[in-house]
């Protein structure tokens, strides 16, 4: 596809690493008009975010590390290369639910209220990060003759992310944007219909999404890890997101407002 969009002199602009930068910059804008619509501080939730974008970076690529730790042992240069990867999309989503856990229960922030509020966001920006991953030909799919399969010829795509040339693939990288899309279109459609309750768009977005990534996986073709026999990294956490969901889902469902999560806290002591 189009791994590098253009340069200026020295500087290289990479197609991945402008819509990247689109796709946190737009989930945080979603995000921030959802805090609105609902009352909670825009200004919590912008720092929520930054909070979110780091860990999210620093998560993915720590787990890409711990995925490949074979090829970074024998290859210790190519650390270098993490750059200009995105890293395990599970590795940051995990590491930003820790961190913007620590931050909501920090600054008195309702949980779950929060967490429904930024899931939209995590969604549209995964939907815009994959489209980056196609551009740049990384997290490809395994060869196949179905008529929508796509043939990389971009050399740069090789040499950056080991992308096969000239071979018809599966386009993982679209069905996983379209699947967040699918999920994305059903989260702002349903969230405000029967009945309710803090934290069902945020633990219905991981519990969907967990299916659509192990089915998704099935299909991808780039060297990713193996927890045990043909089972990837990925298809592994998303057995272990799966039924967390639907018992956090049953949890939250079966659980009483309180002030708490309805957004009344009751105030802290001033700190000397």
């Amino acid at each position: 596809m189009f791994p590098k969009l253009f340069e200026l002199g020295p500087l290289t602009v990479y197609s991945y690493g402008v819509l990247l930068a689109a796709a946190y910059l737009g989930g945080l804008q979603l995000a921030l008009v959802r805090a609105r619509q609902r009352g909670v501080d825009p200004s919590r939730v912008m720092d929520l975010g930054i909070y979110i974008i780091v860990s999210a970076l620093i998560g993915a690529k720590l787990l890409l590390v711990l995925v490949d730790a074979d090829h970074f042992l024998r290859n210790p240069g190519d650390l270098l290369s993490l750059a200009r990867s995105g890293g395990v999309f599970y590795g940051g989503l995990i590491l930003a639910v820790i961190v913007g856990l620590w931050y909501v229960r920090k600054h008195d922030l309702p949980t779950w209220r929060v967490a429904d509020i930024i899931a939209p966001g995590i969604a549209f920006g995964h939907v815009v990060g994959r489209l980056g991953c196609f551009l740049a030909g990384c997290c490809y799919g395994h060869e196949t003759q179905v008529p929508w399969a796509v043939t990389f010829t971009n050399p740069l795509a090789a040499e950056n992310v080991g992308t096969p040339l000239g071979v018809p693939l599966h386009p993982t990288q679209l069905y996983d944007a379209g699947a967040e899309a699918v999920i994305l279109a059903l989260m702002l459609l349903f969230e405000h219909r029967g009945r309710p309750f803090p934290g069902r768009t945020f633990w219905g977005y991981m519990l969907v999404y967990g299916f659509s990534r192990f089915v998704i996986e099935m299909f991808r073709g780039d060297p990713r890890g193996m927890v045990f026999g043909n089972v990837s990294t990925s298809q592994f956490i998303s057995l272990l997101i799966v039924p967390l969901s639907l018992v956090m889902l049953y949890w939250l469902s079966r659980r009483r407002s309180t002030p708490v999560e309805s957004g009344a806290r009751t105030p802290r002591p001033a700190r000397a």
